[in-house]
C-alpha cells in the first residue's frame, strides 16, 4: 500500500480536544513533526479532519 508523509504544520492549542486526540493518533504532537503513514480510509479521514493543521505529501 502506497504512503504518506504527514508533517505538523499548526499549533493544538486552543483547539477541540478531539482535533488534539486526532494529531497524538497520527504520530504528531509536536511542531514541524513528520510522519509516514499508509494511505488507507482511516488516516486519510483524520486527516481531513486537522487538515488545517498539517501539510500533506507523497
Amino acid at each position: 500500500m502506497a504512503t504518506i508523509k504527514i508533517t505538523q504544520t499548526g499549533s493544538p492549542i486552543r483547539r477541540d480536544k478531539t482535533q488534539r486526540a486526532t494529531l497524538v493518533g497520527l504520530g504528531l504532537n509536536k511542531m514541524h513533526r513528520t510522519v509516514e503513514v499508509e494511505e488507507t480510509p482511516e488516516v486519510l479521514g483524520q486527516i481531513r479532519k486537522v487538515q488545517h493543521l498539517v501539510s500533506v505529501a507523497k
